[in-house]
C-alpha cells in the first residue's frame, strides 16, 4: 500500500521567507531615516549657508564700491603684507571701521544693540511667530564665523604681472555641530579701471 503525501490546500510563508521580507523592509526603513536626517541637517544648516554667502558678497561689493568712489586707490586694494590695506588673516566678522572698509586694521567691534550683545556682528532673526519686529525675536551672534579676504597679482599670458588687475577671494568659514567648519568663497577679478 502507498502513501500518498497529501498537499494542503493552504499556503504559507516559511520562517525564512518572513526573515527576508523583514530585512528588506528595515533597510528600507533605515534608508529613509538616513534621507530625514540629511535633510533635517541641511535645513538647520540653511541659516549659517545663507549668511555665509551674503557676507561673502557684502565684502566684495563693499571693496568695488570703495574702488568706484574713489575711496581708496587701487595700490591700497591689496593685504597689508603687500603694502595694501586688507588684513591677511582671517578674522572675526567685526564692524567697519573709519575707512568704511571691513577686513582693515581699523575694525571694530559692535556695539550692543537690541538682543545684540557687543563685539561681533550680530543677526536678529525672527523668533516663533515668524515675524521680524517683535518681542520674540532671537539674536544670532555670527562669533563662529571668519571672514578673510586674500588679493593677490593676476599674471598675463607671457607670464609678467598684470599691474592693473587682481584677483579677490573672500572666504567665510563658520563651524557647524560636532565641530565641523564649512567655508564659502567668492573669487573676481578688480581692475584699477571702473
Amino acid at each position: 500500500m502507498q502513501r500518498r503525501a497529501q498537499s494542503s490546500a493552504q499556503g504559507g510563508f516559511t520562517i525564512i521567507e518572513t526573515m527576508i521580507a523583514i530585512t528588506i523592509m528595515s533597510i528600507g526603513i533605515l534608508t529613509l531615516l538616513a534621507a530625514f536626517a540629511t535633510a533635517v541637517g541641511a535645513t538647520n544648516n540653511a541659516e549659517e549657508n545663507l549668511i555665509a554667502r551674503q557676507k561673502t558678497m557684502e565684502a566684495m561689493e563693499n571693496i568695488y564700491t570703495a574702488r568706484n568712489a574713489q575711496q581708496i586707490t587701487f595700490a591700497q586694494i591689496a593685504n597689508i603684507a603687500s603694502g595694501g590695506i586688507f588684513t591677511n588673516a582671517a578674522t572675526q566678522l567685526l564692524a567697519a571701521g573709519p575707512d568704511g572698509l571691513v577686513n582693515t586694521a581699523d575694525d571694530a567691534s559692535f556695539p550692543a544693540n537690541g538682543p545684540c550683545p557687543a563685539g561681533p556682528e550680530c543677526v536678529v532673526l525672527p523668533g516663533p511667530d515668524g515675524v521680524l519686529g517683535t518681542s520674540d525675536d532671537k539674536a544670532m551672534s555670527l562669533a563662529n564665523f571668519t571672514r578673510q579676504i586674500q588679493i593677490s597679482n593676476v599674471n598675463n599670458p607671457d607670464g609678467t604681472v598684470n599691474s592693473s588687475l587682481r584677483q579677490i577671494v573672500v572666504t567665510i568659514t563658520y563651524q557647524v555641530a560636532q565641530g565641523k567648519t564649512r567655508t564659502y568663497s567668492v573669487q573676481a577679478l578688480i581692475s584699477q579701471y571702473r
